[in-house]
């Protein structure tokens, strides 16, 4: 088993190679603006230090998001065709379940809230268990509509005081390829399906197409 795992759906461009039985291989990098020009490098990169070419690869492992249109096309885009031209299967995961996995830890047997940068004043969130069990959500909403009383990770609480009040931050601020390889394998070894790799974008994108053209009088 080889995994080749990554994510795009935050600022972070992260990126890991799985080998069944652990990481070999991780690397991540933030910037929001350049998540085309940094995914392909960091691949070609966590593969030479795995000592692994794409050929060698037996599944694909995608963050889904939610998150920001642009940035979240380029890391499923990537994972599509990569699958597609070599043939092995893709399993797409929410990004949020991503952070949630780590964030478990921190959450020290409670419930807790992962809510990550929607922009326009918005975060996308979900609540999860103890053992970081979606309850409910993926959801885009102002910091203020988010359910009071949890412990949140993610960037949110990092970026809007009304969540980082709520009850503690906790967990990672990004998601991380590392995790979200471990979550792949251990749906290989026991045989959950593939969660299709399609976007959760929650609302439409930022851009908008052009309008019929204004007419024009003398």
């Amino acid at each position: 088993m080889l995994i080749l795992a990554f994510d795009t759906a935050t600022p972070a461009v992260t990126v890991a190679v799985h080998d069944g039985s652990a990481v070999i291989a991780h690397e991540s990098a933030v910037d929001a603006r350049r998540h085309g020009e940094l995914l392909a490098p960091s691949i070609a990169r966590v593969l030479a230090t795995a000592g692994a070419q794409p050929g060698d690869l037996t599944a694909l492992a995608v963050g889904t998001g939610p998150g920001p249109y642009t940035g979240l096309r380029v890391g499923l885009v990537t994972a599509r065709v990569l699958g597609s031209a070599l043939c092995i299967p893709v399993d797409g995961v929410c990004t949020l379940d991503i952070i949630a996995a780590e964030a478990r830890h921190s959450a020290a047997g409670r419930e807790f809230i992962v809510a990550t940068d929607a922009r326009r004043r918005e975060v996308y969130w979900a609540r999860y268990g103890a053992a970081a069990e979606r309850l409910s959500g993926p959801d885009v909403s102002p910091p203020a509509l988010v359910p009071a009383g949890y412990p949140i990770a993610g960037e949110g609480p990092r970026l809007h005081a009304e969540l980082a009040a709520a009850d503690g931050i906790i967990g990672p601020r990004y998601p991380s390829a590392a995790q979200l390889a471990e979550l792949a394998a251990d749906h290989l070894a026991r045989g959950v399906p593939a969660g299709p790799p399609e976007a959760r974008y929650l609302r439409r994108p930022d851009a908008k197409e052009p309008g019929r053209p204004k007419r024009v009088t003398p």
